[in-house]
Parts: C-alpha cells; structure tokens; sequence
C-alpha cells in the first residue's frame, strides 16, 4: 500500500485543487483529507457520510464545588488565568482552560476532575471518486495532530479491508504538528509551491521537515508564469536539495471556475491545463514507484 500525500508548507498554493485533480484521475481511491483545522476538500468532492465519530482530545479542568476548601492553590498555580473566584468559590472558565493539569496535580483538596473533553467529530464517507476519510475540530481546540495520526490509522484500515493499494491524502498547511502527523512515514510527498519569495521560504521549511523524516519528496511549481526568475530559484533549489522537480503549471482561471462549480478541475476542463495536470500525476506515480523501489533495495541490501 502506498500513501500519497500533497503538503504546501503554507496556505493559497492550490494544493487542495491538485489533490481533487488527482483524486480524479486515480479514481477509484481512498481519499483523506487531513487538514482537520480548516478542511475544504469535501467542498470539490460533496461527500455521503455514511460514519460519523465523536474525537475526544485533551482535558478539561472541572472544580467540585463540594469538594473544594477555597485554599486558592489552583488560582495561584495556573499560568492562564482560568481560575476564577467569586465570594469564596472557584471555578475553572472553560475557553481559558489549557488542559495542562497543575491544578489537578496541585490541588491539596483532591476537588478537580480531569475528564476528556469532546474536540470535534471525524467521518467516513463515500465520493464520486472513492471512500474518504476526513474531520473537522470544533473552533479553538487542540490536539490536530491526534486527530490526523487517527484519521491516517482508520484510512489504512480501511484501505486494507477493501483491498485499496493507494491513499491519497490532501496535508494541511504550515509545518506545524498536524503536518508532522501527516507526513511521516507516507511514500512520497508532493510538495506545492508558488513563485513567490513567501512561497519559495515555505518550501524550504516544509522540504526540511521532509528531509527530517526520511521521506521522498518532489514539488510542483503553480502559476509558474507568474515570476520566471523565482521559478528557475526554486528549481535550483530543489537540484541541490535532492528534491524530484515534478514540473509546473501556469496560471490559469479555469481552476476558479471549476470550484465555483463543485468540481475537480480535471472535471470540469478537458484542454491542455487539465492534460498537464494529468501529465504531472502520472509523473508522480512512476516517481513514488521508483523511490518505493530504491528504497525496498536499501533495506534487502
């Protein structure tokens, strides 16, 4: 089984609109979106859901009015004020609450709960494309990377209970935890990038963390037309680096109008944008076979 996954190391390169692309093409295959925080594959891919789960993540502080003494312990040992005190009583404001525990830790009383909190839900879903596996967090709360590190162990469940042999996954930006989550031991990553100096700092970031994890990587430059001297930067960049240049693609509004519309590009435009998308894909394919190869013979050898 391999697993693909398609990261950005920052938001707006169009790494979501590839991902659909590619879900397309590859079709049937299981889909996950693992940007849990602020998802939007399932916008292009209008998912059935057919399960879904509660994500239970983190802790919250619960003070027993019956239990408690009014010592003040836990006031004086939170670094986020979210004790708060009135006449006497103490009680724990939930959207300050960081689920740290010193003062449950702390509390001579024994007068504070630590249940598990609910974070957000996760489901399974069927797309036109194949089953997709994908979660949103409730606003404000943590623990991303717990959720993704799940969402990849049920696709791999699933993928082996109806025989799928790929997985492609749709990262989240930035190179925070849930992209760490994401990343590490899939068969080959698919950077996007942009020629932008922003973009092209990003890349570096996220082609790091690759690095970091030993994965197999290649980037793809989108609107490619839009700086010629970045582009030729970042190709450079990715020679020196050992990165597979998989290729790029111009600006092109057709990518807008196939959103508006619900769909994946390749969907909607049968022209030469959607014939480069399906040239680079099928690139990216014989790239993570090839680097699956090398790799399988390093471990014999």
């Amino acid at each position: 089984m391999r697993e693909i996954i398609v990261i950005s190391g920052k938001g707006g390169t169009g790494k979501t609109s590839l991902t659909a692309a590619f879900a397309h093409m590859a079709s049937p295959v299981l889909i996950c979106d693992l940007d849990v925080d602020a998802p939007d594959l399932h916008l292009l891919l209008q998912p059935e859901n057919t399960e879904t789960h509660v994500f239970m993540g983190g802790h919250s502080a619960l003070i027993d009015p019956k239990t408690c003494t009014g010592c003040g312990t836990c006031r004086e040992m939170c670094r986020f004020d979210a004790v708060s005190e009135d006449n006497g009583t103490y009680c724990i404001e939930p959207l300050r609450c960081e689920g740290c525990g010193v003062c449950v830790a702390f509390c001579p009383a024994e007068a504070i709960a630590f249940p598990e909190k609910e974070c957000g839900r996760w489901f399974s879903s069927e797309t036109r494309f194949g089953p997709m596996m994908h979660a949103q967090l409730y606003a404000a709360e943590e623990n991303s990377g717990k959720l993704v590190a799940l969402l990849r162990t049920k696709a791999r469940q699933k993928a082996e209970a109806i025989g799928m042999e790929l997985i492609l996954s749709d990262g989240p930006p930035g190179i925070g935890c849930p992209v760490i989550s994401s990343l590490s031991g899939v068969s080959y990553a698919v950077l996007v990038t942009e020629p932008t100096p922003s973009g092209r700092h990003d890349l570096e970031r996220v082609a790091s963390l690759a690095r970091h994890f030993q994965v197999p990587a290649g980037v793809i430059i989108n609107k490619s037309d839009l700086n010629e001297n970045e582009c030729s930067v970042i190709e450079d960049f990715c020679r020196q680096q050992g990165l597979d240049i998989i290729g790029r693609l111009p600006f092109d509004p057709v990518i807008t109008h196939a959103m508006v519309h619900g769909k994946a590009v390749t969907e909607w435009d049968s022209g030469m944008f959607s014939a480069r998308i399906r040239e680079l894909w099928n690139r990216i394919c014989g790239l993570a076979a090839c680097r699956k190869d090398m790799n399988h013979t390093t471990i014999n050898n």
